[in-house]
């Protein structure tokens, strides 16, 4: 499985939170080589299965969000430009003069416009642009526009991704794709080694919202065990070291209170008996990833979290490195193997 190739699949598709449909239908077709079972939930989580072998088969939850952040057509206005708000985290000041695609009846063209600096008032070049002032421009005549377009179409950033040097790969929606594109090479390599847990890899729904589908599958599938998969932020000018991680550095793996603190061992032994290379992400409290959700359902399910260092998250161009995307593939699959039924018993006993 080649990391570039499924990584572009899955980028270059739209998916913003509540409107995952493309991505599901795609991440299925990926990942059915490598599982025995495939399902959806009522909420639009994408789940695949690999069924372990033995008897005592503990149950390992992967979960790693497919949405991307995305803007909404609020209100259509004279000129059939389209005012819009944001569905996730927007810097409105990286949106200026960004090619989008608006999805109305089909998927349609546009730019966000930017008035130009000869136009400015003084006062205004030194500003950032507020979302609610941008305006999205697609081309059409107004009337042309109220025939497809409605109040509430989503509308995504388009970009293709690029391939820089040092296996550097830059995109959009790399949070979360990327870890998307992890969990399906720990499918494909879980295919070649035995192991005994069934592994549900679930391609979760509405992170950017506030984690809706992480905490939905964890009550359907009841694990015994879960793995969060998600980005942090990579290191770049302006930043301080001690918030960061290095792009290229290898997985990240989180510690905080309520991260299981054994499986956060099992991850760093694992990856040291498999020449990975790691990093250590400490946590006071809220990793703001599906992590949160999945620790407290029911009476709590012992979670750990994988990170994927990512530079400029939320843009057009967020940065990351295919050989991190992959060493998370492996550590996965390497860490399922490596678990029985007396290490998950023992996940009870601190």
């Amino acid at each position: 499985m080649d990391t570039f190739e499924v990584l572009s699949q899955l980028v270059t598709l739209s998916g913003g939170p509540g409107d995952e449909g493309l991505i599901a239908a795609r991440y299925q077709t990926l990942c059915e080589p490598y599982i025995q079972a495939f399902y959806t939930d009522s909420v639009g989580n994408c789940i695949g299965v690999a069924n372990g072998e033995g008897a005592a088969r503990p149950r390992v939850m992967l979960a790693a969000h497919m949405d991307e952040i995305c803007l909404m057509v609020q209100a259509i206005e004279p000129g059939g430009f389209l005012r819009v708000i944001g569905i996730g985290g927007f810097d409105p000041r990286t949106l200026l003069g960004q090619e989008v695609t608006v999805h109305g009846t089909q998927a349609y063209s546009g730019i966000i416009g930017s008035k130009p600096p000869h136009l400015q008032a003084p006062e205004e070049r030194e500003e950032a642009v507020p979302l609610k002032d941008i305006f999205l421009d697609l081309g059409m005549a107004e009337a042309r526009v109220r025939e497809v377009i409605s109040l509430g179409d989503r509308v995504t950033l388009r970009r293709d991704p690029v391939r820089l040097i040092n296996q550097r790969v830059a995109a959009k929606a790399l949070d979360n794709r990327a870890s998307v594109t992890a969990m399906l090479l720990a499918l494909n390599e879980l295919s070649h080694i035995r192991h005994n847990a069934d592994v549900y890899a679930v391609a979760t729904i509405q992170e950017e919202i506030g984690c809706k589908g992480a905490q939905t599958a964890a009550y359907g599938i009841l694990p015994d065990l879960a793995i969060a998969l998600d980005v942090c932020h990579g290191e770049m000018p302006g930043v301080e070291s001690d918030l960061v991680q290095k792009v290229g550095g290898g997985p990240v793996i989180s510690f905080g209170p309520h991260l299981h603190p054994k499986l956060f061992e099992r991850l760093k032994t694992v990856a040291t008996e498999q020449n990975i290379p790691y990093q250590i992400e400490v946590t006071q409290g809220a990793t703001y990833t599906d992590a949160d959700p999945i620790q407290i359902v029911q009476a709590g399910i012992p979670t750990a979290l994988i990170s994927i260092p990512l530079r400029y998250m939320h843009t057009s161009v967020e940065t990351a490195s295919l050989d991190d995307i992959a060493r998370v593939g492996r550590l996965l699959a390497r860490v399922i193997a490596s678990l029985d039924a007396a290490f998950v018993e023992g996940l009870s006993c601190y």
